[in-house]
């Protein structure tokens, strides 16, 4: 536990030290990872410790984007009470809609999620356009603060707050208990455990991260609209980066993050429009292929092999 917070600390510091070397442009693109980070991550807690596979997470980033988005723009409410009140109502809401779809699981629980997250999409375009915007969605939304420098350094705070966070709480018996239900729910029953009760904590802090990230997002963005935050290829990412960085880990959801922001940004002048997905597609797939645990797995063996090294060096003087 030590040696890994060690390494948590370490990270944060060589990210803490970008700005002096990067340029603006690339800090943009660190600051999009760090936001995708926090969603894999909100993502991984339920999905990938539990095995409910969730399709509907934007559901969830949704619904902190648009109470903030709608509290500060129609109700003129300070940023310090918007923003905390709808990471409150996006553990609220998604725990009443969600709630009953954790009684079954697999392919059914799945698209019970996938079909929240597209009744909402098409209910913002036509219910009260006037107060959600409509298919244009909301502008002109306050920023929490200005500059790349300073968007870089909190949302950099936020996912490592949120890492961290989650990390310490898997490393816990939650943790364990949660994995145990990934496996064998009827296990978890026998020990005397009640499922039901760890796979609802595990949604309401999955909800929460989402409405962190959400709500933080949105300002940065300073604007929100239905295509943007419930459109399929934002789902895709989230999923994707959770996979291809290592599902069941924490730690791996962020490296995916980062690895296929990266990917996407620098292969934008080469390779246009939908292009780009498939071959961002291909390339998650070989990764997958030769990795199943993902770009986690291959920077833990890493780890390990240097570790083991440095043990042989000092046996051997």
């Amino acid at each position: 536990m030590k040696r890994s917070l060690i390494w948590w600390v370490i990270c944060g510091a060589v990210l803490a030290s970008l700005p002096i070397f990067t340029s603006t442009g690339t800090l943009r693109i660190f600051i999009f990872a760090n936001f995708l980070a926090i969603f894999a991550m909100s993502w991984d807690i339920l999905s990938g410790y539990t095995g409910y596979i969730s399709f509907g997470h934007p559901f969830l980033i949704g619904i902190a984007g648009y109470t903030t988005a709608i509290l500060t723009r129609h109700l003129g409410t300070p940023l310090y009470i918007s923003m905390p009140f709808s990471i409150l109502l996006t553990m609220v809401a998604g725990t009443l809609f969600f709630f009953p779809a954790l009684r079954i699981r697999g392919t059914y629980f799945a698209l019970v999620t996938l079909a929240f997250m597209e009744v909402t999409y098409h209910l913002l375009k036509i219910v009260k356009p006037a107060v959600t915007g409509g298919t244009r969605g909301l502008t002109g939304l306050p920023f929490v603060v200005t500059g790349a420098v300073p968007n870089y350094y909190l949302s950099l705070f936020v996912m490592l707050a949120v890492g961290i966070g989650l990390w310490v709480l898997v490393k816990s018996s939650i943790g364990t208990v949660l994995s145990a239900v990934r496996m064998d729910e009827g296990a978890v029953r026998s020990a005397g455990l009640n499922p039901t009760k760890f796979k609802l904590f595990a949604f309401t802090v999955s909800a929460m991260v989402a409405g962190i990230g959400g709500s933080f997002y949105t300002h940065y963005l300073g604007s929100i609209s239905p295509r943007a935050m419930f459109d399929i290829t934002f789902l895709f990412t989230i999923l994707v980066a959770a996979l291809v960085g290592g599902e069941h880990t924490i730690v791996g959801p962020i490296l995916g993050a980062y690895f296929l922001t990266f990917l996407l940004e620098y292969l934008r002048p080469y390779i246009p429009g939908a292009w780009r997905f498939l071959l961002y597609s291909v390339i998650a797939l070989v990764v997958y292929n030769f990795a199943p645990k993902g770009i986690y797995s291959i920077f833990q063996g890493l780890f390990d092999w240097i570790g083991r090294r440095m043990r042989r060096g000092e046996q051997y003087g």
